[in-house]
C-alpha cells in the first residue's frame, strides 16, 4: 500500500539515517513498546519518527494499533534494504578507520551455541583481550546455526564466525580453535538405558529413532555414516536434548552440556567408548574483500587465547 503525496528520498541525510535505524530497531524488537527501552525514547516519539519515515519514503511500513504491530510487505523490503545499507556504512567506517589505523564502529560475531560450558573454549578470554585493545568497537554477539553463520560471514552480516568444521568454502579462511567431544545419549526411561552397554554396537542402534540437527553439520554427517535413522529434526542443541529427554529418541550431545543431566539421572550415555565423535571448532573470516582491522584483531585474540591453553 502506498501513501498519497509521497516524497521519495533523494539524498540521504543524517536525519534519514537516524529514522532508518529507529525503524530497524522497532522491527528487531517486535513493536514500538518493546523498542522503547532499546532506543531510550518514548513510544509516542518512536511512532512519530516512523511516521516521518513513511512520509519520506512514500510507503506504509507497518500497522500498529489494538491488533498489535504488523510489518507490511513494503516494510519487509525496506527492512532488508536498511540492513544492507547499514552494513555498507559500517564497511565504509571500517575502511576509513583502517586508513587512520583506528579501531571503532561495530563488529558482528556469530558463534554456534553451547560453547560457554566447554572447558576447551576460551572465547571469553579473547573478548577480554579484544576489548582492552579496541575499547571503541561495539561488539555484537550472535548465536546462530552453523549454516546461517556460514552464509552470514560470506554475505557480510557477520565479520567473524565460530563453528564446528564440516565443510570448507573457498571464499572463507579457517583457523582451528578448540575441540568438542560429542557422545550418544538416551533418557533414563529409554529401553537402551537398561542394556549391557559394552555389548552395544552401531548396528544395534539402527532400529531406534534418532533426534539430530536438521542442517549440514558434523552431527548430520556422523548420523549418516553410522546408518542411524533420524526421525526428529532439531535446529539447536536445546531442541535435541528436549527430544532425547522425552524418552522417544537417542541423540548426540556435547559432553560438557549433557553432564549435569547425566549427574541428576535424567540422561544416560550410551557405550561411551564407542558411540562418540570429536568436532573441531574453527574461527572463520572472509577472504575477499579483505577483513577489516577489527575482524583481524578479534581473530588474532581468539587464536592466541586458545594457543595459550592447548
Amino acid at each position: 500500500m502506498k501513501v498519497k503525496n509521497k516524497a521519495l528520498i533523494g539524498q540521504l541525510s543524517d536525519t534519514d539515517l537516524r529514522l532508518l535505524q529507529i525503524y530497524k530497531a522497532v522491527v528487531d524488537c517486535g513493536g514500538f513498546s518493546a523498542a522503547e527501552l532499546e532506543l531510550n525514547i518514548g513510544v509516542s516519539t518512536i511512532s512519530r519518527y516512523v511516521k516521518d519515515l513513511e512520509t519520506r519514503l512514500g510507503l506504509v511500513l507497518c500497522q500498529r494499533g489494538r491488533a498489535g504491530f504488523v510489518i507490511s510487505r513494503d516494510g519487509e523490503v525496506v527492512y532488508r534494504e536498511i540492513e544492507r545499507l547499514l552494513r555498507s556504512v559500517n564497511e565504509f567506517r571500517r575502511g576509513i578507520d583502517h586508513i587512520h589505523q583506528h579501531l571503532s564502529g561495530e563488529l558482528h560475531i556469530a558463534l554456534f551455541e553451547k560453547t560457554a560450558t566447554n572447558p576447551s573454549a576460551h572465547i571469553d578470554q579473547a573478548v577480554s583481550a579484544f576489548v582492552q585493545q579496541a575499547p571503541e568497537v561495539s561488539l555484537h554477539m550472535h548465536v546462530r546455526p552453523i549454516n546461517e553463520i556460514e552464509r552470514g560471514v560470506i554475505d557480510g552480516r557477520f565479520q567473524v564466525g565460530i563453528i564446528a568444521a564440516h565443510r570448507d568454502s573457498a571464499s572463507l579462511q579457517y583457523d582451528h580453535l578448540f575441540d568438542e567431544r560429542m557422545q550418544l545419549y538416551c533418557s533414563s526411561s529409554h529401553p537402551l538405558a537398561n542394556k549391557a552397554q559394552a555389548d552395544l554396537r552401531w548396528q544395534d542402534l539402527r532400529d531406534w529413532p534418532l533426534a539430530g540437527l536438521a542442517y549440514h553439520s558434523p552431527n548430520m554427517e556422523m548420523s549418516h555414516r553410522a546408518g542411524l535413522v533420524r526421525q526428529a529434526h532439531a535446529y539447536d542443541q536445546e531442541a535435541v536434548i528436549t527430544l532425547i529427554l522425552s524418552g522417544q529418541f537417542i541423540g548426540f550431545l556435547p559432553t560438557h552440556y549433557a553432564q549435569s543431566f547425566v549427574s541428576d539421572g535424567r540422561l544416560h550415555c550410551l557405550n561411551p567408548s564407542l558411540f562418540f565423535y570429536d568436532a573441531q571448532f574453527n574461527v572463520m573470516t572472509r577472504r575477499s574483500p579483505e577483513p577489516c582491522r577489527a575482524s583481524n584483531l578479534f581473530r588474532t585474540c581468539l587464536i592466541s587465547a586458545h594457543k595459550r591453553t592447548n
